[in-house]
């Protein structure tokens, strides 16, 4: 029998090594994403007595008013938000991008801000500024009036949608600034010309060719919204009302009700899947707005005095979600008590020091918080590398579905997946629950498509005929690996890695369903302590999450660049 030539030889022998890691990356996302959801979906069909087949989980998901309610109460919080954060994002997208207002650079480094407070810490702070009587506004209002009561209440519906909505808006002002910078103002010259103010020029021409990207973050931020579990259960619960997260939390209190929690999370997965596949299909149709943009010069607009009512539209937003609960948060955690005010003697570090020092639980979090974000940070970018090098240099037949799994999670909600890890890895023959690794693999998996799309970015950003050349002259794909693609890729990867970690230590929606007492994290123990009205303590768990992931912010930008955080997020 006749041998193959040596060079076809060679050629199969990287074949099969390169099955052979296809097949391992296969399994592992299978563990990690298929397993989980397929669970799920099983669980919501099985009887939690006999574990056949049934549908008497969607009759006890769906047989009461209240359940229904709380699904209504999530689209509804969805909307308003959704509606809300548009009225945010877009008029100040708008100012920095194409007007001469003043104060950029306040206005930009706000925004940032507002990414790295968690939606969570924000509700405590607002719970300081507008809980009844107590808070600060309150407080202000009826010291200058002299009324008997404040007319703020974050205790409601409107102040839950003011809540979310403060800490969504910046997908809005980064999707419609992306549009934005890409659109020359030739158009925007021409209707001057015909006699349109900035007004109409705006509202007719520049807004219209933006519109897709401000559809695609309406989506973006309903599907927040409705998926969100810290800011409802910390506002919407003392008010009395039910969403859907908040609801699936109440399914797993003693004793847990999986079945049922599985059978009520189907719509949420459905809604998300359905309105990400109508976001990615409204985005898919901004391409004649960067067209427009292609070689065009960008003018200001000149706004004459109405550039400073824009620096003040866009200061009362930033105020709202950065400026104010920051300042409120700050004075909490230095105050021996918060309702005594900002004075000398009411200063004390002892809170700060009472969490990283004296408590052990806070200490044991804390510690908990950081090993398990960096290790979810790890797994997630290598998983996402190697997926990201075998789809682009099409190492195996059929390697995109590689990239489809990689991305899958980023359609489920946290807390859907969640109750999918706890179906799958509670029972054998993988028992995971009540070990780290299930809240550090839940972490990896929910944060994977941000590993995924910032290595794909980083090959895509890569000439393959430098690695090429290594092997020409007789190196092997790891040597190319080692001295070639590290060396080039280490600051887009180190982008990824700190973009995939900041997320990763504020987790709640997964975490509240997964830790036992001896895997909290600072997220948990955040949640865990509003019940005590420890205002100071809440306020310093949060300033030592807040002050980590600056640090980590400040990292990145002296790898990537200043709007690191901003840039990633844009579509």
């Amino acid at each position: 029998m006749t041998e193959p030539p040596p060079q076809y030889r060679r050629r199969w022998r990287h074949l099969d090594k390169s099955i052979i890691l296809w097949a391992l990356l296969i399994g592992v996302l299978l563990v990690l994403v298929v397993n989980p959801l397929a669970r799920l979906f099983l669980a919501s069909f099985q009887s939690a007595d006999t574990g056949n087949l049934t549908l008497a989980n969607y009759l006890t998901a769906y047989g009461r008013s209240r359940y229904i309610e709380a699904l209504g109460n999530s689209l509804v919080l969805g909307l308003c938000v959704a509606v809300l954060g548009t009225v945010f994002g877009v008029p100040m997208a708008w100012a920095v991008s194409r007007t001469d207002m003043p104060a950029k650079g306040l206005v930009w480094a706000a925004i940032l801000g507002t990414f790295i407070v968690p939606s969570y810490l924000g509700a405590v702070a607002w719970i300081l500024l507008a809980g009844p009587n107590a808070g600060w506004l309150n407080r202000v209002f009826i010291g200058l009036t002299g009324a008997q009561a404040g007319p703020f209440n974050i205790y409601s519906m409107s102040g839950l949608v003011l809540v979310i909505a403060c800490y969504s808006f910046p997908y809005t002002f980064v999707f419609t600034r992306s549009a934005l910078d890409l659109i020359s103002s030739e158009m925007e010259e021409a209707a001057s010309t015909l006699g349109a103010g900035v007004v109409r020029t705006t509202l007719r021409v520049t807004l219209p060719l933006t519109l897709p990207a401000i559809l695609g973050a309406f989506i973006v931020q309903f599907l927040e919204a409705i998926a969100l579990f810290g800011a409802p259960a910390l506002i919407a619960l003392p008010a009395r009302f039910q969403v859907m997260t908040t609801m699936l939390w109440q399914f797993f209190e003693f004793p847990p009700k999986v079945q049922v929690a599985a059978a009520y999370a189907m719509p949420l997965l459905a809604i998300t899947v359905f309105l990400f596949w109508l976001q990615r299909r409204i985005i898919a149709r901004k391409g004649y707005v960067a067209l427009t943009g292609k070689g065009g010069e960008r003018r200001l607009v000149a706004l004459g005095r109405g550039r400073w009512v824009m620096l003040g539209y866009c200061l009362l937003v930033t105020s709202l979600s950065f400026f104010l609960p920051m300042l409120v948060v700050l004075q909490a955690a230095f105050a021996k008590a918060w309702g005594r005010g900002f004075s000398l003697d009411n200063l004390t570090l002892n809170n700060l020091r009472f969490v990283l020092v004296d408590q052990p639980a806070t200490r044991t979090a804390t510690l908990h918080t950081f090993v398990y974000g960096g290790a979810a940070s790890i797994i997630a970018l290598g998983l996402a590398f190697a997926i990201a090098y075998i789809v682009h240099r099409r190492l195996v037949p059929f390697g995109q579905a590689l990239s489809y799994l990689a991305m899958a999670p980023f359609v489920i909600p946290g807390i859907v997946l969640a109750i999918g890890f706890y179906a799958a890895y509670t029972s054998p023959p993988l028992v995971l629950y009540g070990t780290a690794w299930i809240l550090i693999l839940a972490f990896a998996t929910r944060f994977l498509p941000i590993a995924y799309a910032n290595s794909d970015a980083a090959l895509r950003s890569m000439n393959p005929e430098m690695e090429d050349a290594v092997r020409i002259l007789g190196g092997g794909r790891l040597l190319a690996l080692r001295r070639v693609v590290g060396p080039l890729l280490k600051r887009g990867l180190a982008g990824a890695f700190i973009l995939v970690f900041i997320p990763s230590t504020r987790e709640l929606s997964s975490a509240i369903f997964l830790y036992t007492t001896g895997t909290q994290v600072l997220s948990v123990l955040l949640f865990d302590k509003s019940d005590e009205g420890n205002f100071e303590l809440l306020s310093s768990i949060g300033l030592v999450l807040v002050v980590g992931t600056v640090a980590l912010v400040m990292l990145g930008f002296r790898f990537i660049g200043r709007d690191f955080m901003l840039r990633r997020t844009a579509p």
